[in-house]
């Protein structure tokens, strides 16, 4: 793979910045899946809460190489201190102490929704991501459809 030069408004530093966010945000959400799935005692969230995880490990993983691609490095296999994005994902954490599933999907959502706001920031600024693009709109769209999945799990939770 060819390294990135440069990019058009951001420093090159600033877009690896953006993607190691992004990554750090990818693996709150992987230890929060995790967590949940040992929070739980509904196997069948548990199989879900583990597929969710599991794609973030890929998400990761594709993130790093981006990253690579910029000449940089992404040894974060943790969450990061974030502000809000991170917070939202505390609240999972939080959550998985009442173990009560409703907890815990609601608290889940609230982190997706933070993962689908930190893509969108750097979605909508495609002058500067446009080398991978395609990648991060592929990975908030995954987000979303876990994001679907997860407040319909909530909606039968509460029925």
């Amino acid at each position: 793979m060819e390294s990135i030069k440069s990019s058009s408004l951001k420093s090159k530093q600033e877009v690896i910045n953006d993607l190691k966010k992004l990554l750090a945000l990818i693996n709150d959400g992987k230890e929060g899946y995790q967590s949940a799935a040992e929070s739980t005692d509904n196997e069948q969230l548990k199989a879900l809460f583990l597929k969710f995880s599991g794609e973030r490990i890929v998400y990761a993983s594709e993130l790093k190489d981006h990253i690579a691609l910029h000449g940089d490095e992404a040894e974060n296999e943790n969450g990061g201190v974030l502000g809000g994005l991170h917070r939202a994902w505390l609240t999972v954490k939080q959550a998985l102490i009442s173990k009560e599933d409703i907890s815990i999907l609601n608290a889940i959502m609230t982190g997706e929704k933070a993962a689908i706001n930190g893509y969108d920031a750097c979605i909508t600024d495609f002058a500067d991501h446009a080398d991978h693009i395609t990648l991060l709109t592929e990975q908030r769209d995954g987000i979303k459809a876990a994001l679907a999945e997860i407040e319909r799990q909530a909606v039968l939770a509460n029925h």
